[in-house]
């Protein structure tokens, strides 16, 4: 038995989102930006903390919902929603 079989399912969605946002992170790092992952909730909800120029942009929520969202919902099937905190 391995050590990851031991590992619960929720750990394992946190460092897949984790991973799915360290491919996002230089897109938004060009536009002067920045994601942060706090949190991947029990229900599927990712929680983010956007940086830099994503603050105050207009753009930021639907970058958030139509980019992120989008992409997580597509490689991490457990995600339900992503949020800003």
């Amino acid at each position: 038995m391995t050590e990851s079989s031991d590992k619960p399912a929720q750990e394992s969605v946190h460092q897949r989102v984790d991973a799915v946002i360290s491919v996002i992170r230089p897109l938004i790092q060009g536009d002067g930006g920045d994601i942060e992952l706090i949190a991947v909730g029990d229900d599927g909800v990712v929680q983010v903390r956007l940086h830099g120029a994503c603050v105050g942009c207009p753009g930021a929520q639907m970058t958030l919902k139509m980019g992120v969202e989008r992409h997580l919902k597509e490689k991490v099937p457990e995600v339900t929603e992503v949020v800003c905190v």
